[in-house]
């Protein structure tokens, strides 16, 4: 079985960024049945309408990630009850101008780790919005909202506890399978 092209995004730009450890735990629990393609938000300008008609570089350079992967991962903290800016624009990058979004159609996962009790249900759910507006079929069940704990995955993305490493294998399984359903093509 080859296997399918997942392009990620993490939310959060932060050196040791929890979420970007989630992310290479989750590229290990994919591991020969999906490749993983980190794709660079950090350096995309903040979108601007009036760039449309001569798209920057960094933005062409992101649709191009996403029109070349499978599906799409979210992996994404909370900020101030929401998605992080960074990310929104990303995905305001990626969808413009109308008409041209290369997130239409594209299988699509979302899951976020925080130090919080209640993980990254807000942020997850606005986001979940925004995907539905940009026609991604996403994956409903299992939501997944990590707490993180100092601890639970080191920077190779190795999982300590068994039953959280269970959990997410059971995530990245059925986003797998997701993928097949809604037009993954490998």
């Amino acid at each position: 079985m080859a296997e399918y092209k997942i392009a990620v995004l993490v939310g959060s730009l932060r050196k040791g960024s929890h979420n970007q450890a989630l992310a290479r735990a989750l590229e290990k629990l994919a591991a020969g049945k999906a490749a993983f393609s980190y794709v660079e938000i950090g350096d995309l300008p903040l979108y601007n309408q009036d760039f449309d008609k001569d798209y920057p570089s960094q933005g062409v350079r992101l649709k191009q990630q996403i029109r070349d992967a499978d599906a799409v991962l979210f992996v994404t903290p909370e900020y101030n009850r929401s998605v992080p800016g960074v990310l929104k624009n990303a995905i305001d990058l990626g969808s413009r101008p109308y008409g041209d979004s290369a997130f239409a159609g594209k299988p699509a996962a979302v899951i976020g780790a925080s130090i919080g009790v209640i993980g990254t249900a807000l942020a997850q759910q606005h986001l979940r919005n925004i995907l539905a507006y940009l026609d991604m079929p996403v994956l409903g069940q299992p939501e997944a909202f990590l707490h993180f704990k100092e601890g639970l995955i080191d920077e190779q993305g190795t999982i300590s506890n068994e039953g959280t490493k269970d959990f997410l294998q059971g995530f990245v399984d059925t986003f797998i399978a997701w993928v097949g359903i809604h037009g993954g093509t490998h």
